[in-house]
This record gives structure tokens, sequence and C-alpha cells, in this order.
């Protein structure tokens, strides 16, 4: 699975409202629900549980929220690329507050290959440019194509 293939222009939100950690994730499962058709309630406990076992605040402004999915089929993977209108506290791990998420939605029964996604997403967004370009995107369509850029570089 590679990230170009998981993410669309449907899948991404620029200048997302939010002032808390929890906020924001209940915002983002709401847009996600909306899009996929899941359960809004299944994305943000599985979201929430997944941050209770330690941030997914990677650092540099980034956090990449991610969980299982019992209703999502094996090819199912999903992405969603979430800019936020202002930096929140996400217990990162350099303490730097968050402005980009990139949630993650796997099926139930993956196993080594969320993880390689999970990798490929880290190695993508220590790339100061990368990480720049997306905080100053002004709309959706801009971030869709900065991060379609950037993913199919990373594949190659």
């Amino acid at each position: 699975m590679q990230l170009s293939n998981i993410i669309t222009p449907e899948r991404i939100v620029s200048s997302l409202d939010g002032a808390s950690k929890k906020r924001v994730l209940e915002l983002t499962a709401e847009f996600i629900a909306e899009e996929s058709l899941i359960d809004s309630e299944d994305i943000y406990q599985g979201l929430i549980d997944r941050e209770r076992l330690g941030s997914t605040g990677i650092g540099y402004g980034v956090a990449i929220p991610h969980c299982r999915v019992t209703s999502l089929g094996d090819d199912e993977t999903r992405g969603y690329l979430i800019q936020l209108n202002q930096g929140i506290d996400f217990d990162s791990i350099d303490g730097q507050d968050v402005e980009l998420l990139f949630v993650l939605l796997v099926p139930e029964s993956t196993n080594q290959g969320h993880l390689n996604l999970l990798a490929q997403l880290a190695d993508c967004f220590s790339n100061d440019q990368f990480r720049r370009d997306l905080q100053l995107a002004t709309d959706s369509d801009e971030l869709f194509k900065i991060a379609q850029r950037a993913f199919k570089t990373a594949e190659a």
C-alpha cells in the first residue's frame, strides 16, 4: 500500500478549528464519518484509545493519529490530512503544539502494512520544507497537491 493511494481530495481539511486535542479528534471523526460512512463514535473512540497508549504527536508540529477500524475491508486503508487553524497541545514528544495531522485508519486485519505507512509518513513529515508548505497552504486543493507530490517522491 502506498501513501498516494490512501489519500484523496475529499480526505483533506484546511483550517480546522479546534481548541484542544480532544475537540480536534472529535471534529476529525465527524468529518471522516461524513466522507466514509463509518460511525463517527467508532472513529473517535479508536483514536482516543490509541492516544491513551501514548501521544501520536511525532514532533515538529505534526501528529499522526491512527487506529484500526473493524468496518474497513482488508484493502481499505484510509488517510486524512488535516491542517489546523491554530496550534494545539497534543502532548507531542518535543512539546511543540500540533498544526498538522495525518489520520490513518486501517482495517482490523492489518499488521505490517500500517507500520510501513506510519514509517513513510514520519519520513515525509521530517522534511522541513514539506511541513512548511503544508502549514502555509491556503486551501484543501493546495494541501492535496503538496501531499501527493511528496508522497509520490517518497515512493520512488
